[in-house]
């Protein structure tokens, strides 16, 4: 995580981050097996009150699971599970799912889930267990970011989505890199941002091998499994980062035809697409971020 004032000095607001994104964590992690979110998913069948962070998050996926026709969704836990990612990727091995998986379950969508904004309640119908994902990393991105302009031009990074709430204090715009995914320690492009979001998305990292099959995170909510995806990475830049992870990934699901034809067909989106053999596609508008 990184947070950049544009001040002329380090506000002391900044100190701050490191509580905030600690505090989100808390509420929103699935690794933590004390988290809110965690507890939620234990609790189906019952209506729990939830924090305005959890709210908010819960709205802002579903506004995801919307903008990219059901590509971006929350109830792909227990696929991500199956596929062998059941602890974070520092930590995590090629065995068997550490939780256990409902396998009679009835499939849910999200408007089998009930939810009450005076009591901010959320009703989990058994089979329905949440994973926020990029969602909450682009909202987190967003949220610090809001936090923190009002002492200055802000960026936020927060791993890999990275929000910009305006021009540099010179007027200039902001330098964000994109690596490329053969070579993770240069970089592919340097684009220049002056307010909205980017995000990556890709399985150039998160990836690995269970029972003889490669796996890797990106969930296509259609198959419940791993994406089969000419894609390689994806970079989208968008009015917000939250859109911008969102539609990144919806890309990475679509495929290269797919997601470059999505991207063109919103003047609001620009991206860069990096396929599997090595090949790079850029939306039209794309170019214009460069200099």
């Amino acid at each position: 995580m990184l947070a950049v004032v544009d001040s002329g000095s380090r506000p002391r607001i900044l100190q701050d981050v490191p509580a905030w994104f600690e505090e989100w964590e808390q509420s929103l992690s699935r690794f933590r097996s004390d988290s809110e979110l965690c507890q939620l998913n234990i609790r189906d069948g019952q209506s729990v009150p939830v924090s305005r962070t959890l709210w908010d998050v819960y709205q802002a996926s579903v506004e995801a699971c919307l903008i990219t026709d059901g590509l971006v969704s929350p109830l792909v836990l227990d696929a991500l599970l199956h596929a062998g990612y059941d602890q974070s990727f520092e930590r995590m091995s090629a065995g068997a799912p550490r939780f256990s998986l409902d396998d009679e379950a009835a499939p849910v969508s999200l408007a089998d889930i009930t939810t009450d904004a005076v009591a901010c309640s959320i009703c989990l119908p058994k089979g329905a267990r949440l994973d926020f994902g990029g969602v909450a990393k682009g909202w987190a991105a967003h949220q610090a970011m809001e936090r923190l302009k009002a002492a200055g031009p802000a960026l936020v990074d927060a791993g890999g989505d990275i929000a910009v709430s305006g021009p540099r204090s010179n007027g200039e715009p902001w330098p964000i890199g994109v690596a490329d995914p053969f070579h993770p320690d240069q970089h592919l492009e340097i684009i220049y941002l002056e307010r909205g979001g980017v995000a990556t998305s890709g399985k150039d990292y998160r990836h690995w091998t269970r029972g003889g099959i490669q796996q890797h995170h990106i969930i296509d909510p259609r198959t419940g499994l791993p994406a089969e995806t000419d894609v390689l990475a994806a970079t989208v830049i968008a009015p917000t980062v939250m859109e911008a992870e969102a539609i990144a990934k919806a890309v990475m699901i679509s495929g290269s035809r797919a997601g470059l034809m999505r991207l063109e067909g919103d003047a609001s989106l620009a991206g860069l697409l990096v396929l599997e053999n090595g090949e790079r596609l850029d939306s039209w508008n794309f170019r214009r971020f460069l200099s």
